[in-house]
């Protein structure tokens, strides 16, 4: 099974999943953590160009193509392997990210970006997509104070707005694929609702 959680900037989504994946192992279950961009070596070194607070040059289709050749690396090379094998996939962040931030916050063609997805994924869709949904203030918020500032968090404030309301337009478009959580809630909470959610997921 293939999950993915989503979010706006400071939902919480990294700070989940060690807990999330800790307690589906306990469980029984044979479960791997990734993230994008990144999980593989390449992947990473794309991370580092794309987040770097220097490269403020960088234009939304180059950045929409970064994280295509990062995705496509880690289907072939974790992704699709891993579900071939029976495990369970959570991954922090994938082809809705590139939808959310550089379709709707960067305002680009959203058919085209969702050409490009589809390319770089092999038409790979989760089974499960939970959106981490916060207000965009209370979010940048939490980056600031956690000291996780990136390129993209840099962003306008009106930037990470389009992104919020992307991801509810997805969450409307394909209702069977995503969960809405409200992530403003406190931490424990939201680990409790995505522990319940997950797992009656997995046993459908």
């Amino acid at each position: 099974m293939f999950i993915t959680l989503e979010g706006p900037e400071g939902s919480g989504k990294t700070s989940h999943i060690p807990y999330l994946v800790e307690y589906l192992r306990e469980k029984g279950y044979t479960v791997f953590p990734t993230r994008e961009p990144g999980g593989t070596s390449i992947g990473e070194q794309i991370r580092e160009v794309i987040h770097d607070l220097k490269n403020v040059e960088m234009h939304p289709r180059t950045e929409t193509l970064l994280y295509q050749a990062a995705r496509s690396q880690i289907v072939e090379q974790v992704i699709k392997p891993r579900l071939t094998a029976g495990e369970i996939v959570i991954s922090d962040r994938y082809y809705d990210s590139t939808i959310a931030y550089q379709g709707y916050g960067h305002q680009q063609d959203l058919e085209q970006v969702r050409s490009l997805v589809k390319y770089a994924t092999g038409g790979l869709v989760p089974d499960l997509t939970v959106l981490l949904d916060v207000d965009v203030e209370i979010g940048l918020g939490r980056k600031k104070k956690d000291n996780e500032w990136n390129r993209l968090d840099a962003y306008t404030v009106e930037f990470h707005k389009r992104v919020r309301a992307g991801y509810l337009e997805m969450v409307k478009a394909e209702p069977k694929r995503w969960v809405v959580l409200n992530a403003e809630k406190k931490w424990d909470e939201v680990q409790k609702e995505l522990r319940k959610t997950i797992l009656a997921a997995i046993k459908q």
